[in-house]
């Protein structure tokens, strides 16, 4: 029966982590089980070898740090192992499906870091625990089976886990078809975590099963060069009497002597200890107050694009790919609004807030720039201050959604509008003339009236005593009346009583106020169809009429642009199929 496990305060849970099972009234917090299995030509399916992860009921820094009497180092980072004082059940088996001895107490492995035990031995502790992983095995090998009999595959149940399993041969000169048939499995009760492992799971997978398929093809190998069995087998007589002992003597084979490792279950035990701690410290489950948002939707979905390219890359190089850490909500969009500032340590002032930007070029040019970002058209920063003005891109990403930002913070020739809408460039970079007679378009000019001036030891209060800004735009439309957005905005930042970081949260609010908006007039126009009279209607509903009606209307067909992937994705799935999208 599942329940809830306990938070531990020092250490992010997986959703692995997050499931218990009560047996005999206590609770066993299972993190996974990575089970080696094998096919016996006597007996069936049989599992070999399983290493499960226990967390301590109340681990504390002393505990997963003190030392265990009797340990020894392992080859996993940050775990020690020891003999596990269990004893191996004895049972009906042969010698090709044992792995431990009935007198050897198995391994297990502690991780410093947090106080998890990852024990290994043939069967796991718990009777509940045994029957998952013995249905796992027989499913794995038996009725699951993928094209071709080799590779992974994905199968299960709520009541009886969830299984990524991985089959592979063993060369065997003693076996029928000179192989045997073994599989990895992987048992979980979070099917989506191990969807999403998938990649992680068959990479490393993978190296250990063609690890054990290259030491076993060498003693393979050697065997058939001592004496070859297919000559033996096609020069010897047939007869029923001697069939059972000859099916006897092959199926009594173990792994470690097919593939002479003396230390197989050690180096087991290390490998599949690694793959519990490192596929549970890759993905972290986030606590969210209610739906997430629009801009950390995006987030998400850009750093989940970066990392597979990044992983292509390396793959491509032939590296292996570092061990994915998502970020909290809070730090995806604090790198947002100041990845330029971290990245490039230019000298001089910078702007602080959206407030001290207003300061410097004047409510009335103010206005003008916040129009022009708002209504989606592209801001172009010219200048031989790079510092500074990257750092004006910084406070101006906060006005939009982020997924309507495309940013170049400095560059040393033009780019087009479809690529960026905040472009910044050097003082001599030439801008084209359609760009400067384009309605779509703002120049600001940053004129240093000292050349000679050094920028790193002014503060930022001394900007406009060594620079000017001038903005010029074809735009004649008057940006008086404006989106009702850029008034609300206004009118916060002009409130002195408003500290800067009440402002900030002002600022979020209208965003998400008006990005419901967007996604009410996403539904009604883009993926229901509506005419021009019932979204007209509509639009009076989200108070987007009235004065400044055209500038509302631009700005929410803007911002429909940076509308996420998966939110699109969710209304057009639940429209094909009939169903009534949630609202968020």
């Amino acid at each position: 029966m599942p329940a809830t496990s306990q938070r531990d305060t020092d250490t992010r849970l997986t959703r692995l982590q997050c499931v218990a099972w009560f047996v005999n009234a206590t609770v066993i917090k299972m993190n996974a089980l990575v089970a080696l299995c094998h096919f016996c030509e006597l007996h069936g399916p049989r599992t070999l070898f399983c290493t499960e992860a226990l967390h301590p009921p109340s681990p504390t820094p002393s505990q997963a740090g003190a030392p265990i009497p009797g340990e020894r180092e392992s080859d996993g980072e940050g775990l020690t192992m020891r003999a596990n004082s269990s004893a191996t059940q004895s049972g009906d088996m042969c010698e090709g499906c044992r792995s431990l001895p009935a007198s050897h107490p198995g391994f297990v492995s502690v991780d410093s870091e947090t106080g998890i035990r990852f024990l290994s031995h043939q069967h796991p502790r718990e009777p509940q625990l045994f029957s998952v992983v013995r249905q796992a095995c027989v499913r794995s090998l038996s009725c699951e089976v993928c094209p071709g009999r080799e590779g992974p595959i994905f199968f299960g149940d709520e009541q009886h886990g969830f299984v990524f399993s991985h089959t592979f041969f063993i060369k065997d000169s003693l076996a029928r078809g000179f192989q045997r048939w073994y599989s990895i499995v992987m048992v979980a009760m979070d099917r989506i975590y191990l969807i999403n492992s998938w990649p992680f799971l068959l990479r490393h997978l993978k190296l250990t099963i063609e690890s054990l398929q290259s030491t076993a093809l060498k003693v393979f190998d050697s065997e058939q060069c001592v004496c070859p069995q297919r000559a033996v087998r096609i020069n010897s007589a047939f007869s029923p009497a001697v069939f059972p002992h000859q099916r006897s003597g092959n199926a009594a084979r173990s792994l470690p002597s097919l593939t002479q490792h003396t230390n197989l279950w050690a180096s087991l035990h290390s490998s599949f200890s690694w793959l519990l701690k490192a596929c549970g410290s890759r993905l972290t489950e986030k606590l969210l107050e209610g739906a997430p948002t629009e801009d950390t939707l995006v987030l998400i979905e850009r750093q989940t694009e970066q990392e597979e390219e990044i992983s292509c890359w390396e793959g491509a190089e032939g590296g292996v790919s570092t061990t994915q850490h998502h970020q909290s909500d809070s730090d995806l969009y604090s790198d947002f609004l100041f990845d330029e500032e971290k990245s490039d340590g230019y000298p001089g002032p910078r702007f602080r807030s959206l407030r001290h930007l207003r300061q410097v070029l004047g409510a009335t040019d103010f206005r003008q720039l916040a129009w022009h970002v708002l209504m989606g058209n592209q801001v172009i920063i010219r200048g031989a201050v790079p510092g500074l003005i990257q750092s004006a891109f910084s406070v101006l990403k906060a006005l939009l959604p982020v997924g309507c930002v495309r940013s170049v913070p400095y560059s040393a020739q033009y780019e087009e509008a479809y690529r960026c809408n905040f472009l910044g460039l050097g003082s001599d970079v030439p801008i084209p003339t359609h760009v400067i007679s384009s309605e779509f378009s703002v120049l600001v000019e940053v004129v240093n009236e000292d050349r000679d001036t050094s920028f790193s030891s002014a503060c930022d209060e001394d900007i406009l005593s060594f620079c000017q800004f001038n903005i010029s735009s074809a735009n004649t439309q008057p940006t008086d009346k404006g989106p009702t957005l850029l008034n609300k905005i206004e009118v916060a930042l002009s409130n002195e009583n408003l500290s800067v970081d009440v402002v900030s949260h002002c600022l979020l609010c209208l965003k998400e106020e008006w990005m419901n908006k967007v996604k009410v007039l996403f539904k009604f126009s883009k993926v229901d169809g509506r005419g021009r009279e019932d979204t007209q209607k509509v639009l009076a509903l989200l108070g987007a009429t009235g004065p400044g009606e055209e500038d509302n209307v631009r700005l929410l067909k803007f911002w429909m642009t940076g509308l996420s992937k998966t939110y699109k994705s969710h209304l057009m799935t639940a429209v094909r199929g009939g169903e009534r999208p949630l609202s968020q």
